[in-house]
């Protein structure tokens, strides 16, 4: 299996930005998968609205709020 196009500029990139290299090569399967990860997450784009209800946790809080005098 062939690697993915991002991973050696990616390697490139934290090396410049950060001084260091993929320390192995479970490290660099790693970095492979995040092309799928990326993926995945743009598959997602415009299907996921967090706006349209609000959150279970802030509609708790405002059933526990005390009436304001």
């Amino acid at each position: 299996m062939s690697e993915p196009r991002m991973v050696i500029p990616t390697m490139e990139a934290i090396s410049l930005w950060q001084g260091v290299a993929v320390p192995n090569e479970a490290a660099r399967h790693g970095l492979a998968e995040m092309a799928a990860l990326i993926a995945a997450l743009e598959a997602l784009r415009g299907t996921m609205v967090f706006e349209d209800e609000p959150s279970s946790f802030d509609a708790a809080l405002r059933a526990c709020m005390e009436p304001q005098p």
